[in-house]
C-alpha cells in the first residue's frame, strides 16, 4: 500500500480553486517534492494532506488512514515541520521533545529514550538542556525535524525546512533529512523554492500549476524533458564542424559567443572542443530544474520568492478570515 494516495482531490475557496482534482500515489520511504510558484496549491495540497484543512471534494489515504474519515487517525502516523518557527523558546530542547511527547499520549517509559535518539540522531545531544533561545536558525530547523519525529509518524511533511537558513545550516539539515530516510524509511514530502534542495533530496518530484500536477518524475527525467545543455564558446570556432556532429543540436552567435545547444555535455564535451577550432573560452551551462519551471509551470523559482512563501499557518489563518 501506498503512503499516500490521493483521489481527485480538490479544494475551493470561494471562487478559487487552489487545487483542482489531484490523484496521485507516493510510496513508502520516498522523498517526494512538491513543487510550484507561489499560489499554485502546494501548500494547500499538504494541509488537506495533514488534515489541517477539509477537502471540498475528493479523498486521501494516509498511512492508509482516510483524511475525511479518520483525521485523528492520520494525525497519529504523520509529523510537520512547519515553515514558521515553533519551538518553544523558553523551553530547553530535552523540555520541547518532552512535551511534544506528552501531547501524543507516547508511554512515559519510551519517551525519555525517544529524546535522546532524536537528540542524538540531529547533532543536538550537547545542547539538549540549552534554552532554545540560545539556538542559531539551523539548530532550530534541526530540533523542529527531531520533534515532529518524536512520536515514530510513517510520513513527514517538510513544508520550506531550510527557509532563511545560511548555506551551512542549510546542507547539514539535508543530511539528517538524509539520514532519517536511511534510518528509518520515513516517507518525506518536501516544499521548498530551493531547487538545488529538491534537486539534491527528492526521489521524485510533482509540479504543481494552478492546483494540479503538471509532470511527475525523478530530477533527472524532467531535466532530460526539458531538453539540452549550453556551451558557450569564443574563439575562432569551426562552424560547419560543430552542426555536423550527431550530439549538436543548434549552434548560433550571441553577444560574441558561439551558443552550441548539446546533448549530454558531460559526455560530449570533449569531442565537441576536439572539433571546434581555435577555442579561447569555454562555459558549460547544464540544465536545472529552474529550466524545468520555466518550461512546464511558465515562470521561474528563484531564492528571492522565500520572501514572499505562504506556510502552512499564514494559509489557514488567511482562509479563517475570508470564511468570516
Amino acid at each position: 500500500m501506498p503512503a499516500i494516495k490521493t483521489t481527485d482531490l480538490v479544494k475551493r475557496y470561494a471562487e478559487v480553486t487552489a487545487v483542482n482534482g489531484v490523484s496521485l500515489e507516493i510510496p513508502e520511504g520516498e522523498v517526494f517534492g512538491l513543487l510550484g510558484p507561489n499560489g499554485a496549491g502546494k501548500t494547500t495540497m499538504i494541509s488537506m494532506l495533514a488534515t489541517l484543512v477539509r477537502p471540498t471534494s475528493g479523498t486521501a489515504l494516509v498511512a492508509g488512514r482516510d483524511i475525511n474519515k479518520e483525521p485523528l487517525a492520520v494525525r497519529r502516523n504523520i509529523g510537520i515541520v512547519f515553515q514558521e518557527p515553533s519551538v518553544d523558546d523558553l523551553l530547553t530542547a530535552r523540555e520541547n521533545l518532552y512535551l511534544h511527547s506528552m501531547l501524543y499520549g507516547m508511554p512515559r517509559r519510551e519517551i525519555e529514550p525517544k529524546i535522546t535518539e532524536m537528540l542524538r540522531l540531529v547533532n543536538l545531544s550537547d545542547r539538549a538542556d540549552s534554552f532554545v533561545k540560545t539556538f542559531s536558525g539551523g539548530m532550530r530547523r534541526r530540533l523542529e525535524i527531531a520533534r515532529g519525529l518524536i512520536h515514530g509518524p510513517k510520513i513527514l511533511f517538510l513544508d520550506e525546512p531550510t527557509l532563511g537558513l545560511d548555506p551551512a545550516s542549510r546542507k547539514a539539515v539535508w543530511s539528517h533529512i538524509r539520514a532519517l530516510k536511511e534510518a528509518h524509511n520515513t516517507t518525506i514530502i518536501l516544499t521548498t523554492h530551493y531547487m538545488e534542495e529538491a534537486d539534491s533530496l527528492a526521489d521524485r518530484i510533482g509540479i504543481i500549476n494552478k492546483g494540479r500536477i503538471i509532470e511527475l518524475d525523478t530530477p533527472e527525467a524532467l531535466k532530460k524533458k526539458v531538453g539540452q545543455d549550453l556551451v558557450f564558446l569564443k574563439g575562432d570556432i569551426n562552424e560547419a564542424a560543430l552542426k555536423a556532429l550527431p550530439f549538436v543540436n543548434s549552434v548560433e552567435r550571441e553577444n560574441g559567443h558561439w551558443k552550441i545547444g548539446i546533448t549530454n555535455s558531460g559526455a560530449n564535451l570533449q569531442a565537441l572542443l576536439n572539433a571546434g577550432g581555435r577555442i579561447d573560452e569555454v562555459e558549460v551551462r547544464r540544465v536545472t530544474l529552474d529550466d524545468v519551471f520555466l518550461k512546464f509551470a511558465g515562470q521561474q523559482i528563484s531564492e528571492d520568492a522565500e520572501e514572499h512563501a505562504e506556510g502552512i499557518f499564514q494559509r489557514i489563518a488567511a482562509s479563517k478570515t475570508t470564511r468570516k
